[in-house]
């Protein structure tokens, strides 16, 4: 997100977070990332999960004009200020985190998030990556799967079918080490788990490590831009 933002000339930015831990956690993250790209902050102003207006935080958002407002809500409560920066006439760049990136905050957020951008999981517009791309092969395939039993692909579902084939290639090793519900069993699994090293999952590359229980670096991360109600890929790390 920050790469795109200095490519497009971006110095300014304003950001509106939920008020919860998932809003902490994406702003702890920002601060650490805006001041070195030279990026400065105008403002941070956070709104209720809950809240049917965000009308006193965008409006706040807007002053000093930002170059672009960079939203961390997870699910639909992230079209709320979205929405209201449209309303009232906002002309820069808007930014949301990958908490919002499904169907249903395109449904909700509709016309208003006509080229915005979304930090997300290459999963969502996997066909639109590069052949050869780590985890493209893979993301087909759960698409194909998924949405042929549940209807638009879901990237938090693709969450669980990578954890279960991270299990599947960790427990043969397990299994040379001990015998299931013992113990000894449980740590080798552990461990095995712990030694995953450049396994293409769903969409990403995973490498645990016993500091690392996410394993996934930036090629399981791209930023798409919304067109015409779709995920258009606007950029993707480099392989």
């Amino acid at each position: 997100m920050f790469r795109h933002m200095v490519k497009k000339g971006v110095k300014t930015v304003s950001v509106i977070a939920v008020d919860d831990a998932y809003g902490e956690n994406c702003v702890a993250a920002y601060k650490k990332l805006a001041e070195p790209k030279g990026i400065k902050t105008l403002t941070i102003e956070k709104y209720k999960r809950a809240d049917t207006s965000a009308t006193a935080q965008v409006l706040k958002a807007m002053q000093g004009n930002p170059d672009a407002v960079y939203i961390a809500a997870a699910g639909t409560p992230g079209a709320l200020p979205h929405v209201a920066l449209i309303e009232r006439g906002y002309k820069g760049k808007i930014y949301q985190s990958g908490g919002s990136a499904n169907a249903e905050f395109l449904r909700v957020g509709g016309k208003a998030l006509e080229g915005s951008f979304m930090l997300a999981s290459p999963l969502l517009a996997a066909e639109q990556f590069p052949d050869g791309y780590p985890g493209k092969k893979e993301a087909l395939e759960f698409v194909k799967a998924y949405e042929a039993k549940f209807g638009a692909r879901n990237f938090f579902a693709s969450l669980a079918w990578n954890a279960m084939k991270v299990i599947e290639a960790a427990v043969p090793k397990a299994l040379k080490v001990a015998k299931p519900g013992t113990e000894k069993f449980r740590a080798a699994l552990r461990d095995a788990i712990e030694s995953t090293k450049g396994f293409n999952a769903a969409g990403a590359v995973i490498t645990m490590s016993k500091a690392d229980h996410t394993g996934i670096n930036q090629l399981g991360m791209c930023l798409l831009r919304v067109e015409n109600g779709k995920w258009k890929l606007e950029d993707h790390a480099e392989f």
